[in-house]
């Protein structure tokens, strides 16, 4: 008899993915700020070079001016963000699959998961846009040189006082562009994973931790895979000057394509590889050991 499975719980999934996202900042925030460098730097003047080679050359020369703090630049503003963050994205994702449940013993096909995990996306970009943009315009100041803003609450205070809400979330539609075909993928490919990681005739609740480690980390390699186009382009996009890109995200694709060709779509590749596998991973196992916890806690919640 195929033990029963638990029925979906978008609260659980709330707090469990809160804790995931706890897990994810410190995994993967050295990485970020590497990423964030490397796709905001100009192009060199004739005769000069690039300020960073490429991600290691980025990862030392920030050691060395700035030690191992350095890495871990602006990490409040994630740690405070991402973690309703991804309370707020698992939840999408328990709803979203709930909400396509006509029993909860219904099982549900991959595109379904796919519909699921973009509602997610739907859900973290009221949240995510504006503390993206803060945290880009935090970390590019520091390799800028240039002191605007004093902190993250002092961010805002100056883009609401510059330009309202509006400056606020500026680069929220590329931000659903990014997250909701992204987020689609991250679910379905790790559920996907955990279904084919399953030993015959168990529950893929029962995986061991080096498989929701696997599984985990290639869902955010699959995730990115997805986003990093419309992440460059939204990078650039949010730490522009005001006015510089008055079509939006089309001047920005446009200026990109024909100043640094097509692969600059895919900037800072290897930086947000190398942080996708061991953020998410350390995201989901968090997630599934808090849900494990709050099962046992309160079983029928």
């Amino acid at each position: 008899m195929a033990k029963q499975q638990q029925p979906i719980s978008p609260m659980k999934n709330f707090f469990a993915g809160g804790f995931g996202g706890v897990c994810l900042v410190f995994a993967g925030h050295p990485l970020d700020t590497i990423k964030v460098r490397l796709q905001t730097q100009t192009k060199p003047k004739p005769g000069e070079t690039l300020a960073y080679a490429g991600t290691i050359d980025c990862f030392k020369k920030t050691l060395a001016k700035e030690g191992v703090k350095g890495l871990y630049k602006g990490m409040a503003a994630p740690i405070i963000g991402v973690t309703p963050m991804f309370a707020v994205c698992f939840f999408g994702f328990g709803l979203g699959k709930k909400l396509q449940q006509k029993t909860p013993d219904d099982i549900l096909t991959y595109p379904q998961l796919f519909a699921a995990g973009m509602l997610s996306g739907i859900f973290t970009t009221a949240i995510m846009a504006p503390g993206e943009r803060i945290k880009c315009l935090l970390q590019i100041q520091a390799s800028t040189g240039e002191l605007k803003y004093a902190g993250p609450m002092d961010c805002v205070k100056q883009l609401y006082r510059e330009s309202g809400i509006r400056g606020i979330y500026k680069g929220t539609a590329l931000t659903l562009m990014r997250d909701v075909p992204a987020s689609g993928m991250y679910f379905m490919s790790y559920e996907w994973l955990k279904k084919f990681l399953t030993p015959e005739g168990k529950s893929p609740n029962e995986l061991s931790v080096p498989s929701v480690l696997f599984a985990g980390g290639m869902a955010g390699i699959c995730n990115w895979a997805v986003a990093i186009p419309p992440d460059v382009l939204k990078s650039r996009f949010q730490t522009a000057p005001e006015g510089k890109y008055p079509n939006g995200f089309r001047d920005v694709l446009r200026e990109l394509i024909r100043e640094e060709g097509i692969g600059s779509l895919y900037k800072g590749f290897s930086a947000v590889m190398l942080r996708a596998f061991p953020a998410n991973a350390a995201c989901f196992l968090g997630f599934e050991l808090a849900m494990k916890f709050l099962n046992w806690l309160a079983p029928n919640l």
